[in-house]
């Protein structure tokens, strides 16, 4: 039996809309766009929604928006993030000269540790050798300790971090929340949509998302000022009231095009029975793993009112071996992959800020045992049956 790692849930409904619209004048920055942002930002709970090439272009121009940069005379500006996540989170930083501060996570979800956070957040605000002890190891002998603007928590596998200690220690330091909810459309914590929960939300809707565009992201924020300021920055920096070719800022071309708005638009109808049929193969696999003593299962805080499954991750513990149970998988014909790579691990990291192993135990530790097993809206009973047989005999 074929069993794909991941598939897109597509129906007529969402190729007659992609249709439509070539039977239209607006191929971007029209009709469908509008409605996609007013449907995804009312999904979240959120006043305003703007779309986007990706969510990478969204926590990008959410971190402009937050005031991240490095001027000529003043240190680099800080975001405490996570190095437990898709290496797009804590990029996004840098593409505005500012530098993120890793702490680590909770083992039991893989978001970032509230705690940690609080402290290193203090720690900062005081200086000296205290905020120096969080700074990348490259950085610590500079003579500057730089200036704290955010917390970028991440909504690791579709589940959301603890916001409420985050938002809280931001609001005792002045902190921008930006929150990387590009793998959580439509979870919830407690009774509250993620990407709403701190100043700014971004989501994603690559083809394994529980969405799709193809490529495409939305940022949501309440703030309106701020939505004025994306649509700016999506397009060239130009403003609602700059004539054709004038541009008050500097800005970017990440706009979002109707065809993937209106693909969007299409699933975003869906959405609920598109996470009901994500839950339900989770579902399948959770019963079914329970009596391998080798692989722990995800669990759910009881913080998490509603789980948005975008990938099945589960952790193999001795005596079996991550990457030997991933090979043998591949060699009865079962995709599985490892997820993720720690990011101060990932090579640019380790040569531009000097990051070790042993950095961050906890992240590590997850990104040596993790292991995404096949997982979408479409796969069958029959598929997920095969892929644990298949499990239990190794």
């Amino acid at each position: 039996m074929i069993v794909p790692m991941s598939s897109p849930d597509l129906t007529a409904a969402e190729r007659d809309a992609v249709a439509q619209v070539l039977n239209t004048t607006h191929l971007s920055i029209g009709p469908r766009l509008d409605a996609f942002e007013r449907v995804a930002a009312a999904a979240a709970g959120a006043a305003h929604g703007v779309g986007v090439n990706s969510g990478t272009s969204g926590l990008h121009l959410a971190v402009i928006a937050a005031g991240v940069d490095k001027g000529e005379r003043n240190p680099c500006d800080l975001v405490i993030t996570t190095p437990f996540s898709f290496v797009a989170s804590a990029n996004c930083i840098l593409y505005e000269r500012g530098v993120p501060i890793f702490v680590d996570v909770d083992p039991r979800t893989g978001n970032i540790d509230p705690a940690l956070v609080a402290t290193a957040a203090a720690d900062l605000a005081h200086g000296g050798p205290a905020a120096r002890r969080w700074l990348p190891p490259a950085l610590r002998d500079g003579g500057s300790d730089g200036r704290l603007r955010a917390i970028l928590p991440v909504d690791a596998f579709g589940q959301p971090a603890d916001m409420d200690p985050l938002c809280a220690t931001a609001r005792q330091h002045d902190l921008i929340v930006i929150e990387d909810s590009c793998e959580a459309l439509g979870a919830e914590y407690k009774g509250r949509p993620a990407g709403s929960l701190g100043d700014v939300g971004v989501f994603a809707f690559y083809p394994n998302k529980q969405i799709t565009t193809g490529e495409g992201g939305m940022i949501v924020t309440q703030r309106d000022d701020w939505a004025e300021l994306f649509r700016s920055l999506r397009n060239q920096g130009r403003d609602v009231f700059d004539a054709w070719l004038n541009h008050t800022r500097l800005g970017y071309n990440y706009r979002l095009d109707e065809l993937s708005a209106a693909l969007g638009l299409a699933q975003m109808a869906r959405l609920d029975k598109l996470l009901a049929k994500r839950a339900q193969v989770a579902a399948w696999y959770h019963e079914r793993l329970a009596d391998i003593d080798w692989i722990e299962r995800p669990w759910v805080a009881p913080e998490t009112t509603r789980m948005s499954w975008f990938v099945y991750v589960v952790r193999i513990r001795p005596p079996m071996e991550r990457d030997d149970v991933m090979a043998r998988l591949g060699e009865h014909g079962v995709p599985s992959r490892p997820y993720f790579t720690p990011i101060h691990l990932q090579p640019f990291y380790r040569r531009q800020f000097g990051y070790h192993v042993g950095d961050f135990p906890v992240t590590e530790e997850l990104g040596r045992v993790s292991l995404a097993l096949p997982f979408s809206s479409v796969m069958t009973l029959d598929q997920v049956d095969a892929v644990c047989e298949r499990l239990r005999t190794l």
